[in-house]
């Protein structure tokens, strides 16, 4: 009897810890870690979110730019960071947990193994463009240039989807033109304005704008379908390529073995900031798509996006650096 009051007594004191822990959490500053530079279309994104965060948690959050290997840098610093809730990731998981396991041949980390899924944010797309005093006002016309020009074509690429749009347009078309890379879109923005770039894929946030100005042309985005309020076909129509839909998607993660307490409070807030209104106008600023899911939806999302670009960068022939 002793001992099952003992038991007892163990067990009720080990749920009001945990109980304590959740009521308690945050008591610290919040750090975002974000694997691109500060002023970049993700940049926008994960600012957005961290801002809506201190918001929700009443704690101060704090956004760290940690750019490199295409958001790895940033990923790779969250996964071997303390899991206490205090470090979140805030990325493109097609990016930093799909898409660069076959863009090079060794990350330093493993994309399920060392983290914890929180929360499904928001898809994007990327434009297809071209300069505004080009020839090439669609996609069939700037194919038939392109099959002209050769192996002199080029395009820019400065993310994993703007590298697999780009050559996955060029496999299914028979181009051969060759991929400058650059550490974001916005780089390659002198030698596009120039002519020395033909064509590339630059994300929606940062893509638009330069529509709007007149400075480039946009042909057709990556997404499978439409997206209301743009007035562009996507590519798997102008290029009639059924199979294209490139749509990178936004979650957040902890570290491995982060207390599901501190889980759940992470999910319960990025919850509440995805129904926000300023979440919708900031999307409709941005051209972002709301794709709201938990725990659970991002850990089933995850191998799956995998799958995907494994098949991508097969049909693509992304050869890993």
């Amino acid at each position: 009897m002793k001992i099952r009051l003992a038991g007892a007594v163990a067990a009720a004191l080990l749920g009001a810890c945990i109980h304590a822990q959740a009521q308690t959490y945050p008591t610290r500053d919040i750090r975002v870690v974000i694997g691109l530079p500060a002023g970049s279309g993700g940049d926008l994104v994960v600012r957005f979110y961290a801002d809506k965060l201190a918001q929700v948690s009443g704690r101060t959050v704090i956004v760290e730019n940690r750019p490199g290997m295409i958001l790895s840098i940033g990923a790779d610093a969250v996964a071997k960071a303390q899991p206490d809730g205090y470090t979140v990731l805030i990325t493109s998981v097609t990016s930093s947990h799909a898409a660069n396991l076959f863009m090079f041949k060794k990350l330093p980390y493993d994309p399920i193994k060392d983290f914890t899924p929180v929360a499904l944010l928001q898809r994007s797309y990327f434009i297809l463009m071209v300069r505004p005093e080009s020839d090439w006002a669609t996609v069939p016309k700037l194919t038939a240039a392109m099959k002209q020009k050769g192996t002199k074509a080029s395009y820019g690429y400065g993310s994993p989807p703007a590298l697999a749009s780009a050559e996955f347009y060029k496999a299914r078309a028979g181009l051969q033109a060759v991929g400058i890379p650059y550490r974001t879109s916005m780089q390659s923005l002198p030698q596009m304005f120039s002519g020395e770039l033909d064509f590339q894929f630059i994300d929606a946030t940062q893509g638009t704008p330069l529509i709007q100005g007149g400075k480039l042309l946009g042909l057709a985005i990556t997404s499978g379908n439409r997206i209301p309020g743009v007035d562009l076909p996507t590519m798997a129509e102008a290029a009639n390529i059924p199979e294209f839909d490139i749509s990178p998607t936004w979650g957040v993660f902890l570290p491995a073995g982060a207390p599901q307490h501190v889980v759940a409070r992470l999910e319960s807030w990025f919850d509440q900031i995805t129904k926000l209104d300023a979440t919708k106008q900031f999307l409709a600023r941005t051209h972002g798509a709301s794709y709201p899911g938990d725990a659970k939806a991002l850990a089933a999302f995850l191998p799956k996006e995998i799958k995907k670009w494994e098949e991508l960068a097969r049909l693509a022939k992304i050869q890993p650096q």
